[in-house]
Order: C-alpha cells, then structure tokens, then sequence
C-alpha cells in the first residue's frame, strides 16, 4: 500500500495541472491472489488531515504509535471487482535507517528507504487475509513531475541472512544514468555496494521491459505476479546476490508510456475522483 499527497498516478492530478498536491491525496492499496482487489481513490483536499505522527486520507489512516506504523483502510475497489476493503496492518521496523538519495542532480526527486527490514501484521475483513511476515517501508519524495525527469527505472528490495538489499536503476530524459545499490542490517545501517550486472528476464504481461541486478550468468524470475499496467510492473522476482537466491519485490516503470495523453482516460477508470469528503 501507498500513501500520497500528490498522487504521482492520478490522471485528475495531471489534467489539474498539479497545482495543489493537498487536493489530490490517496490510499492506494493493492492485495494479490484469488479475489485480490486495487484501491486509489483520489481524494480532495478536505478529505487531508496531518500531524508529525498521523496521515489521515479520508476514511483510512497511518500512524506511528509505539516504534509501530499502524495503517487503518477503509476503502473500496475500482473496477471490475467493487467492493469495500476493510482492516489494519502493522509494521514493526527492526530500525529506522538514516540512508537518503537523491535521484537526480538537483535533489528533485529523493527516495528514502526508512524501514528496509521490518516485521508486518495484517488483519482485513476477509477470510483468510490475516498473515503476519516481512514488511518494508520506505518513501519518494518529488518537486516535478518522475514523466518530467525520468523515461524509465526499475527498484527492488530482497530480503537476505543478514538484512535487506536495494537495487535502484534509473535512466532520466536527458541520457543520464542512475545505478545505486545498498545493503542493509538489521540496525538499519545502509552501506553503497559494488553492483552487480545488469540481468534481463521475461517482460510483463503488458511487455514493460524489466531487469534487475543478479551474479553474473544468472537470469532473474517472477514468481508472483503483483499488479500489471501498461506502464508499471510490480512482482515478486527471485535472483541471485552474492551466491545466495533471494524473493523480493521488484518494480519496473515505464514513464515513456505513462505521459501518452491516450493513456489517462484508461486511468481514470481505476483512479476515480471523489473530491468531497467530511470529517465527523
């Protein structure tokens, strides 16, 4: 799930002219699997309240309480399967790491990886949808547009023996590259890796090229198919770091794609509008 003020995704934010973040704000949730469900209603500025500790969109919320993120949904999934998502989920970070970004020259655009190694709890009003396993949290900040700046990227966090391993790999308008890597312990300290190869493996359903980084002579796999777009991959990859197999989450963005003028009625079907929202 994704919390946003600015709703990067929202084709009501771009015909806006993305003026004001505040009225465009969202709780976006996605579940996988039989009878999984997507949810990113974009929301108004009413529907916004904000502390140091609390986002509040509407009828969800997150909050830090006690060393914990505690997120409550409240939301109902877009087309084709409508239907109301109702529960709380827990993440209990092993540390908080200090390790920040910048994804351009200029710093507009910044990712902040804040939980890479976290335990999480989830509870939704489903049978079957309780589960408690590995988390992660992290955050991206930005002052233009990624359309503006960037034609395509990929990111991917995998779980290791001794923590967590980032892979970000960026290839921005103007020809430039950004290839990061960093490894994580359980302290949260994050340390630059050497990075390994590029590794190419199938693309997605809606053929978004995808590769991540794996030892050389290794293809990566999806062994879980997250969310499909015509612009966006999300799924759960297996490669190899280090001589060790990992399953991560891995994600591909074409922003190629994503600033065809064709493609945001096509959104707008799975992003609709509710601009007015009352607190009680």
């Amino acid at each position: 799930m994704i919390g946003f003020i600015g709703s990067v995704f929202s084709p009501w934010y771009r015909w806006s002219g993305r003026k004001n973040p505040q009225n465009h704000v969202c709780i976006n949730v996605a579940t996988y699997g039989p009878g999984g469900r997507f949810t990113m209603t974009d929301r108004g500025v009413q529907a916004l309240r904000q502390t140091n500790a609390r986002l509040e969109v509407g009828p969800s919320m997150m909050r830090w309480h006690d060393n914990q993120l505690i997120i409550d949904i409240d939301e109902v999934s877009s087309p084709p399967l409508i239907n109301r998502i109702r529960g709380q989920i827990r993440v209990t970070p092993s540390a908080l790491t200090q390790t920040e970004l910048p994804l351009t020259p200029d710093g507009a655009h910044i990712w902040r990886p804040f939980a890479p190694s976290s335990r999480i709890s989830v509870d939704i009003d489903r049978p079957g949808w309780q589960w408690e396993g590995e988390g992660y949290f992290d955050a991206n900040f930005g002052t233009r547009a990624l359309e503006e700046d960037f034609s395509y990227w990929t990111w991917g966090r995998f779980p290791s023996a001794t923590g967590a391993t980032c892979f970000y790999d960026a290839t921005r308008l103007d020809g430039t590259k950004l290839a990061a890597a960093f490894k994580f312990d359980e302290a949260g300290v994050g340390t630059s890796i050497p990075l390994p190869p590029r590794a190419s493996f199938r693309r997605s359903l809606w053929a978004v090229k995808r590769e991540t980084r794996a030892d050389a002579g290794f293809t990566p796999r999806q062994t879980l198919n997250m969310l499909d777009a015509p612009f966006y991959s999300r799924a759960a990859v297996e490669t190899k770091i280090d001589g060790e197999r990992v399953t991560g989450v891995f994600e591909a963005l074409d922003l190629r794609r994503f600033r065809s003028p064709f493609l945001k009625p096509m959104l707008a079907l799975r992003v609709p509008r509710r601009k007015n929202w009352r607190f009680d």
